[in-house]
């Protein structure tokens, strides 16, 4: 029975990480009202695959906590950051890609007055959806660090995959210490990209394990 649920949910996260990339890949950059309105169709779609992945990433990641436990439940731990980075990730893409959107189509500019709000308006969501992204990575870098810590000093998992999460940590550290801006579209494709290749090395792992 445990090997059943080690591979749905090893199944799960690989699921889970490749819709986050292909989110990533195809959301495109930010802009103007007239910019936001012109894609709300594309925006709602590529935002609801990113939702739609959180659930799935959330039951494999339970189940990876799951194969690395140790008696010290340290783990669980790397499980509530991460679901906490997942749920800054849904209230981002709920605020930007479906929230703003309708509220921008709903209430279209008609005159001076009105745009200087609505402007406010989508600068006001921007400042949310980056302090929503601060939380996102600065959560996930906790829990792929405790999950490695976790990997190298007790599991029976493969040690490479402990060391390539303090790496994708470290690096994602410095780069930011040296003033690289890791919440902008580019910046957080970066990160999301050495977070996938992490996620989904532990996915294989565990569809591989007996």
């Amino acid at each position: 029975m445990k090997s059943y649920f080690t591979k749905s949910t090893g199944t799960s996260i690989i699921l889970g990480a490749i819709l986050m990339l292909a989110t990533m890949v195809f959301h495109p950059s930010g802009g103007s009202i007239e910019k936001i309105l012109k894609e709300s169709k594309s925006l709602s779609i590529i935002h609801s695959l990113a939702i739609f992945s959180i659930p799935i990433l959330m039951f494999g990641l339970w189940g990876l906590t799951m194969s690395i436990i140790d008696k010290y439940r340290f783990a669980i731990f790397g499980f509530i950051f991460a679901s906490l980075a997942l749920i800054a990730a849904l209230l981002a893409a709920l605020i930007n890609g479906l929230t703003l959107p309708f509220f921008l189509g709903k209430y279209a500019i008609d005159g001076s007055k009105k745009e200087i709000i609505l402007k406010a308006i989508v600068n006001y969501s921007f400042a949310l959806n980056k302090s929503l992204t601060y939380i996102c990575i600065a959560f996930f870098c906790v829990s792929i660090l405790i999950y490695s810590i976790t990997i190298l000093l007790f599991s029976k998992f493969p040690k490479w995959i402990g060391y390539i999460g303090v790496f994708i940590v470290l690096f994602a550290i410095i780069i930011a210490v040296n003033g690289f801006v890791l919440t902008t579209l580019y910046g957080f494709r970066i990160f999301a990209f050495g977070l996938v290749s992490w996620l989904v090395s532990a996915g294989i792992i565990l569809l591989r394990s007996k």
